[in-house]
Order: C-alpha cells, then structure tokens, then sequence
C-alpha cells in the first residue's frame, strides 16, 4: 500500500528549506516516479534512524554550492528528516573527479563497509567530460552494482546534469542509456533522473541554468536543494503503509 498523495502534499517539502543561513528559491512543483527502497522503510523504526550513502563525484561533494551543507546530500537529509520526523542520516562521499573506475575501487570501503540502508551512486559526468567508452563505463557500472547486490542493498542511480559542458560532448546521451539500463535488470536498482527532473523544470518555466553554477557544470545552491527535495520525495513516495509517517510532523 502506498502512501496517499494528499499526505505527501502535506509534508515539509513544500518549501525549499536550505539551512540556517536562508532558504534556496522554490522549486516547479514537478514530481519524479516514486522510487521504492525496502531497506529504507524497514530502518525508519530503527533508533538510530536509517543511513543512506551518496557516493558519486563532484556533483555529490557539493562543487559549486556556496557551503559544505548545501550540497544535495546535506539537503536531503534536512528534507528526509523534516518529512518523516525521524531521524536520518545520508553520509557524503562524494570526491569530485572521480569517474566509475575510482569509485568502483572505493566500494567497499566507502560504501559497504558502512552498512547503509540505501546507496544513492550518481555516476556517469566524468566518464562523458573523459570520453570513457560506454562499453568500460558500462562495465566498471556493473561490476559496481553486482557488489552492492551481493551485499543485499537497494541502490539509486543518478544520471547526468543538463550542462552545456555535458551536452557538448558527442554521445553524451550513451552513459544516460546504461544507468538507466542497469536500473532496468538489477534487482534493488531504481533510476532517478536528473536529467529527466531537469527537462521538467525547464518546460515548467525554470531553465537549466538557473540551477547550475558559473562553470556550466556543476550545480548551485537552489540546483542542489531542488535535486534534493525532488529525491526526497521520490524516496518518499515509494515508502510502504502510511503507518510509516506516524510519528511525521
């Protein structure tokens, strides 16, 4: 049973709450597919909360935002934690200019060595900007999510930003194709689209650059928090009965 859209209409996510210092620029009121995370569900009730790790590369440390807590792994924590009322916690390990091979070598280590409920792996920019293969991105992909299988966790893929320094590059929709094929035949691997979340916001009237710094590439503080409260939701709304929000302010 999934939860009603009326109650997460009425969640904390409304708004764009991006810290102490101010709030981030609304978001378009565009919704990405539920993504369903049984871990995550199971660890809401758990005291310490559930873990989530993001690992991923430059657009997962934060480049480009104007503080280490408005990257969008600091922002869906903040976002998880006021819709929910429970406390969560996503780890950043993110480490800009990485491509699939690095984090691949860092796995275990980073990833599953932490014993998270869910891994959010974004993936895929610096294989494009370096003209990696598809066929070797598509394999150290693969290998990745074979690991994280064996290690019994649920995985996001995020794909690539809408950046001209992404678009620039010949085949650039290729590494998009492969994230979102592996998300198709891995079993516990769902796909949140950026660059699906992105075209949306750009046909709701928010174009691209509004949301990304001045180097064309990365993402800026109301990029990242929008990032963020789209994933947000998305985990929100695949979550099981409604029994789950009982305790949600």
């Amino acid at each position: 049973m999934r939860i009603p859209r009326r109650v997460l209409l009425a969640l904390p996510l409304a708004g764009c709450a991006a810290g102490p210092e101010g709030e981030a620029e609304a978001c378009p009121p565009v919704s990405h597919p539920p993504i369903a995370s049984p871990r995550l569900a199971a660890a809401l009730d758990r005291p310490g909360g559930p873990l989530i790790v993001a690992i991923g590369s430059s657009s997962t440390a934060g480049a480009g935002a104007s503080r280490p807590w408005r990257s969008y792994p600091a922002a869906l924590e903040r976002h998880l934690r006021e819709a929910l009322g429970r406390r969560v916690t996503v780890l950043n390990r993110g480490v800009g200019g990485e491509a699939a091979d690095a984090m691949l070598a860092r796995l275990q280590r980073d990833v599953i060595a932490e014993g998270p409920d869910l891994v959010i792996w974004q993936v895929g920019a610096n294989a494009t900007l370096r003209r990696m293969t598809p066929e070797r991105f598509r394999r150290f992909l693969f290998q990745g999510l074979d690991r994280l299988g064996r290690a019994g966790l649920d995985v996001v893929l995020m794909d690539n930003q809408r950046a001209p320094r992404i678009l620039a590059r010949p085949g650039h929709a290729d590494y998009d194709a492969i994230l979102a094929e592996a998300a198709a035949r891995f079993p516990s691997v769902a796909l949140f689209s950026r660059g699906a979340m992105m075209d949306r916001w750009a046909a709701a009237g928010l174009p691209n650059a509004a949301l990304l710094a001045a180097d064309g590439l990365h993402h800026n503080d109301r990029g990242y928090d929008c990032i963020a409260r789209a994933l947000a939701e998305a985990l929100i709304a695949g979550l099981g009965p409604p029994a789950i929000l009982a305790g949600a302010r």
